[in-house]
């Protein structure tokens, strides 16, 4: 659905704020009972509330929220006027701690006690729902959550909905896509809503910086919706692109509420350290001197696990949370910190959007992000109720490797979402896993292909898996390339924040259009305004210790157990369990740690050559340790089009330090093409019979099999085959590093 271009009513406050922030500011008494004592049925409207009247019930909602102190911004009464009398759609953008939360709430409850339905709260995260419920409950409002947290409570959620005894509905943008919640619970909530809440709006675009696909259909919910529904949107990061896209989106004639994007707690710095584990040594020594507690963050859940390993050995109290975390675990650790349990959380970007503690301390990230608007959105979790945090940025220069990484997952190429379209064309639906066989995406990247899809009209979502409209479908080329140079633009945006001589804060609010930012500001807190610089100094016998532990080489490679679906139909005779394939291997190392990866990314990413001394010592070490069920009596390397002499180089090494026989190098069949698919069916298909099949007359015991890299681990599973067929006893896949 296109939504056509409108009028917006931009309303900009620049009016500095009290710090702490007494609006953000947590109620100590949960139970308070709430002010508003009229009835919800009662049906009254808007204009039998004296706007007077409306505002001291706000106002005292607010206290009921936030403690006795608080008092409405003018901004937040503005967004309160428009949506519970004038049923208005409004954008509210403000810096994180400003109080969004507080206008939703205290006009749900404006709106209940007139009457209206519950509101519909789209919220992106489960820690946000958790934040969420627990300050409405602090305004007597009550809520309730669908996610996929709580799957065995729905349809009592969706029984009490029905009931009206929900005032505030928080669902996942994912769940407004579930064919049962789409189509029986949805259509009523549209035309019974009192409100419509967009939390982290940014999503919505395509120019955000944590575009979700998911957020899209949130168009088709406010395209449904009657006049009479206000519709309210919040961000905290949003530029002027974002702001114009979301504002566009939600309605027509758009009251944009944008305030100045200034954190006058957060004292900004960049510590410039080239080596990663000299840095993880510089933190590990000044992390007790931060104040109170705080989050580091990392680029990969590799680094998140390293680095919590080194602090906790150094006595600091930390946890890694990370997209792999356990929820219920994610739950507790977020408690810990809430509570000053821990000293940090060492966190990937999963903890993000939404974690509401207001003397958090500090934010420290250990590599920089891709971009300065996400850059902001995480460090703004710091100072919101102290009035000081310190945001520290340790960058690196495997940061763009990262990003890169990142970046390569982004939407495919035309032809392979042609494939997928095309795989839709029939008369029954196909789950995602029926589907992933029969095209060149691996999962993740097909669900979300399937999403675009989906909100574009192409394909629609329904009982049994997915079906195709037979509608016509563009690829959008000029989007797709726009949004590959705003990318590029963010990343070298972060790049230039890293070495600015300029105001650090001055420089971010500039990145995000802050219409409150004065051509001469200047914060007067980051190291640049006050040129106070931190010491990069480190701890000799610290680095020596540090280096060690996150030297220590080699992590299991374990052997696929079971062949992919589908493959029938590609044309393959494989099913069922893998009888023939390797051991299980070894790696030297992850591409994304703290300790291996920043030496293994120059020796594969840079020209093909021989395999270091020091690697090769490395190598020999993990052997050494290997545990293995029979030795192996022979190394084999594998062909290879990017890294032959590396590869070869280190299989020879090996059967020289090992006593090893040395049968040469597995070549691939000279017409394969290069296999790129990441579905697994596909890569199977592509790699299968796809090795000449070597002379093991006169040998026949375990063969330790050489490669420089290995991700999904189907690459070894097929040479074992092979190997294994030409007589060897097992197959034993050793690999430099993986990207996982």
């Amino acid at each position: 659905m296109s939504v056509p271009w409108g009028t917006m009513e931009r309303v900009t406050s620049t009016a500095p704020s009290p710090s702490p922030d007494p609006s953000a500011t947590a109620a100590t008494d949960a139970s308070r009972p709430s002010s508003m004592a009229a009835d919800r049925h009662s049906g009254g409207s808007a204009s039998d509330h004296p706007a007077g009247g409306l505002r001291a019930d706000a106002e005292a909602l607010l206290r009921e929220l936030a403690g006795p102190e608080a008092r409405l911004r003018e901004d937040q009464w503005t967004a309160i006027e428009a949506l519970v009398v004038r049923r208005r759609r409004a954008l509210v953008v403000q810096r994180t701690g400003w109080g969004k939360s507080a206008v939703y709430f205290i006009s749900a409850k404006l709106l209940r006690a007139q009457g209206r339905g519950p509101t519909v709260i789209v919220s992106p995260l489960l820690a946000l729902m958790r934040n969420q419920v627990a300050a409405a409950e602090r305004a007597g409002v009550v809520a309730a959550t669908i996610n996929s947290g709580n799957v065995t409570e729905w349809d009592e959620i969706h029984a009490r909905v029905a009931a009206e005894d929900v005032d505030v509905l928080l669902v996942s943008p994912e769940r407004l896509n579930n064919p049962d919640f789409r189509d029986s619970v949805l259509p009523k909530l549209a035309a019974d809503a009192g409100l419509v809440v967009i939390d982290e709006a940014h999503c919505v675009s395509d120019w955000g910086h944590d575009f979700r696909p998911d957020y899209r259909r949130i168009r088709t919910l406010i395209a449904d919706l009657g006049s009479e529904v206000p519709v309210l949107a919040t961000t905290a990061t949003a530029n002027d692109r974002v702001v114009t896209d979301v504002a566009t989106q939600i309605g027509t004639d758009t009251l944009v509420l944008r305030g100045s994007l200034d954190r006058e707690s957060l004292h900004l710095s960049v510590v410039r350290i080239p080596d990663a584990v000299q840095r993880t040594a510089w933190l590990s020594r000044r992390l007790h001197e931060l104040p109170g507690s705080g989050i580091v963050y990392t680029l990969t859940v590799a680094a998140a696990h390293d680095l919590a390993d080194v602090l906790n050995s150094h006595g600091h109290h930390v946890a890694a949370y990370t997209g792999q975390t356990d929820p219920t675990e994610r739950e507790a650790l977020e408690a810990a910190l809430l509570n000053n349990e821990v000293k940090a959380l060492i966190a990937t970007s999963a903890l993000g959007m939404g974690f509401d503690k207001p003397d958090l301390g500090f934010v420290v990230h250990l590599g920089a992000p891709s971009s300065p608007i996400s850059y902001y959105q995480q460090v703004g979790r710091a100072g919101r109720g102290t009035e000081r945090a310190e945001v520290v940025l340790l960058p690196g220069h495997e940061d763009r490797q990262i990003w890169s990484y990142f970046a390569s997952v982004a939407f495919p190429r035309e032809h392979i979402v042609r494939s997928v379209l095309a795989a839709l064309d029939t008369d029954r639906p196909l789950s995602t896993a029926a589907l992933e066989p029969l095209v060149e995406l691996n999962r993740s990247r097909l669900e979300m292909v399937l999403k675009v899809l989906d909100v574009d009209g192409a394909v629609r979502r329904v009982r049994g898996g997915w079906l195709g409209t037979g509608k016509p479908w563009v690829y959008d080329t000029e989007r797709y390339e726009r949004l590959s140079a705003a990318r590029e633009a963010e990343q070298q945006a972060m790049i230039d924040y890293e070495s600015t001589p300029e105001c650090r804060m001055t420089f971010l609010r500039r990145q995000l259009d802050d219409p409150g930012l004065a051509s001469d500001a200047r914060c007067g807190r980051c190291d640049n305004c006050t040129g106070a610089r931190q010491d990069t100094a480190v701890d000799t016998a610290d680095l020596a210790e540090i280096r060690t532990r996150l030297d220590r080489p080699g992590i299991d490679l374990a052997p696929r157990k079971q062949w992919p679906t589908g493959l029938t139909k590609l044309g393959i005779p494989l099913s069922g369990k893998i009888t023939d394939g390797p051991e299980t291997g070894r790696i030297l190392g992850r591409l994304s740690s703290l300790g291996w990866g920043q030496r293994l990314r120059p020796l594969l990413d840079g020209p093909d050559a021989a395999i270091p001394d020091e690697v090769l010592r490395a190598c020999t070490t993990v052997l050494r340790e290997w545990n293995w069920a029979q030795r192996p009596t022979a190394v084999m390397a594998l062909d290879s089009g990017t890294r032959p002499i590396l590869t070869r180089s280190l299989a020879a090494r090996l059967a020289e330090i090992g006593r090893l026989r040395d049968l040469g190098v597995l070549h691939l069949r000279p017409e394969l093409p290069p296999v790129s698919a990441a579905n697994s069916a596909h890569r199977v298909a592509a790699l299968h019979n796809a090795w000449e099949t070597p002379d093991l007359s006169f040998f026949d015991g375990p063969i330790l099999l050489v490669d420089a890299l290995t991700d999904t681990g189907w690459t070894f599973t097929l040479a074992a085959r092979t190997l294994r067929a030409a007589g060897a006893a097992a197959v034993l896949p050793f690999a430099l590093a993986t990207p996982s």
